[in-house]
């Protein structure tokens, strides 16, 4: 078959999209597939894939100078490679990009244009998953547990005061559309309100501030209609942010998580149920927090969640021991079942 494995694009999780495109590349051409690398950013011209993969990840974020000036020069790009001769004899393209500009639909609406298939859910599922306000409105109406909110913009921020009576302390602030913690701060007093509001609106012009819960991190991966086992994420320091969630030795994995039967049961619904509510197919990650009361809360679903070598759906397909390789075979199957009539 051939594949167009696309990496890299336009959000702030660049270089976690060249991560996953290493190891999905290396299982695509395992299976035999024919794949050509393609960072949309570039435009028409093609560019080998050693040049693309150059850039190694960091623990730090790409900083906001480097995101402008990359949207400035390359957001035309993106239209003009998918339009490009370079996806002329593709059977599939497979989507190894995260977050805003990949997550949110635009990337599948100009494939969707364009008349190529694509991995993954489709445009109005995108959209909804990666604005975390609409995901919680909608996990509301399903009787999906998720944690208290409010949200914000640049021109209207509530008083820390507001705040702390709807959430209480500690709340977090966070972009509504982003992925990775990007710009995600846990706020303990009111000195940290200001600064979290400034960091947050670098990356967004919508903001989430939710009530923070303390407890245990979980995560689900569904794939087809299936529930994978529960893993529980437990970062050695603080918590799960974007270093811990890409430097090797920061964060430790159990897979299945060593809880109840009742709350994995739990857990495993509604996975199910929040990929379903929000309309995803093929495959998703949906996260949790187990509360110190052991209630679920769900904080979002990701629909085009890691692949590299520390993410979590790997090794949640490891435990039903389903190897990287083949994950990205089911993906492949299942995806190019949604354009079956």
């Amino acid at each position: 078959m051939n594949i167009a494995l696309i990496v890299g694009g336009l959000s702030s999780e660049r270089e976690v999209s060249l991560a996953s495109g290493r190891g999905i590349l290396k299982a695509l051409r395992e299976k035999g597939h024919n794949v050509k690398v393609i960072d949309p950013i570039y435009g028409e011209e093609e560019i080998s894939e050693d040049i693309i993969f150059q850039k190694l990840i960091t623990k730090e974020y790409p900083t906001l100078e480097s995101l402008d000036k990359l949207k400035k020069e390359s957001a035309r790009n993106v239209i003009s490679c998918i339009n490009s001769k370079q996806f002329d004899d593709v059977d599939i393209a497979f989507l190894g990009l995260h977050g805003k500009y990949a997550e949110d639909g635009k990337i599948q609406t100009i494939f969707e244009m364009r008349g190529i298939k694509y991995t993954g859910t489709d445009v109005f599922s995108s959209a909804i998953a990666l604005d975390k306000d609409y995901s919680k409105i909608i996990f509301v109406y399903n009787g999906i547990r998720t944690a208290e909110w409010m949200v914000a913009s640049k021109n209207s921020v509530p008083s820390y005061d507001k705040v702390i009576e709807k959430l209480g302390i500690p709340f977090v602030v966070k972009p509504n559309d982003e992925g990775s913690t990007v710009g995600l701060t846990i706020v303990k007093e009111k000195a940290e309100y200001d600064d979290a509001i400034a960091l947050a609106l670098q990356y967004t012009d919508k903001l989430m501030l939710e009530k923070y819960i303390k407890g245990r991190e979980l995560t689900v991966s569904v794939v087809g209609e299936k529930a994978y086992p529960v893993v529980e994420i437990k970062p050695k320091n603080g918590f799960y942010d974007y270093a811990h969630k890409y430097t090797k030795g920061m964060t430790e994995y159990v897979c299945p998580a060593e809880i109840s039967e009742e709350i994995t049961k739990e857990a495993l619904s509604m996975g199910l149920s929040a990929h379903k509510a929000l309309g995803c197919k093929v495959y998703s990650r949906v996260d949790f927090i187990l509360s110190e009361d052991e209630k679920l809360y769900c904080l979002e679903v990701n629909t085009l969640p890691g692949m590299t070598e520390l993410s979590l759906v790997p090794k949640a397909a490891k435990a039903l021991n389903i190897g990287f390789s083949d994950l990205i075979e089911d993906i492949i199957k299942l995806s190019l079942k949604k354009y079956e009539k």
